[in-house]
């Protein structure tokens, strides 16, 4: 019999949402895996699944609020489940900021919520300029200057690290086998 796995991801620019969809194809026929996006997400579709994992992206320094909301209410049967998070964010393109103690969006995610995920990823997105709107496009770039990354607006920067992503998946499937 398979196990029930839920992928739920909140994504702005779509990257959160492909992280899912390549995980989800690590897990073989011992799982029957279903994606979705977090707006579309309910209470039955977590009690219906034994695995949870929700991807989150990050926004001028924040998940989006409807994250929060979702897991607070959610809260208790996600702690009841084997339910695992992971965060995207370009911050993470620094190995240093890949931890719990040193990511910035990782410590105000857990300060927000009651729930306590079995394990935590920390993921470095991509940083997409001609996809961009105008104003996002140039407030990227202004973070970026700040921070020390690629301002090029004729560019895309992936920082993704997908064998990180399917040591994830891997140590997800291997405590739930």
């Amino acid at each position: 019999m398979s196990r029930k796995v839920l992928f739920i991801h909140s994504s702005v620019d779509g990257h959160t949402s492909k992280i899912c969809d390549h995980m989800s194809k690590k897990f073989d026929q011992k799982f029957n895996t279903e994606t979705m996006p977090l707006e579309k997400a309910q209470y039955k579709d977590i009690e219906s699944n034994e695995i949870i994992i929700i991807g989150a992206s990050i926004r001028y320094g924040n998940h989006r609020p409807l994250l929060y909301t979702f897991i607070n209410q959610n809260e208790k049967i996600l702690n009841q489940r084997s339910a695992y998070f992971f965060t995207v964010n370009a911050v993470a393109r620094r190995a240093e900021k890949r931890t719990i103690e040193n990511n910035p969006y990782v410590k105000k995610f857990l300060k927000k919520v009651n729930w306590s995920p079995k394990k935590i990823g920390i993921f470095p997105g991509k940083i997409d300029y001609p996809k961009y709107k105008f104003f996002d496009k140039h407030m990227i770039r202004l973070i970026m200057y700040f921070s020390g990354g690629p301002t090029d607006l004729n560019n895309s920067y992936e920082f993704t690290d997908w064998q990180e992503i399917d040591a994830f998946a891997e140590e997800i499937k291997k405590n739930n086998g």
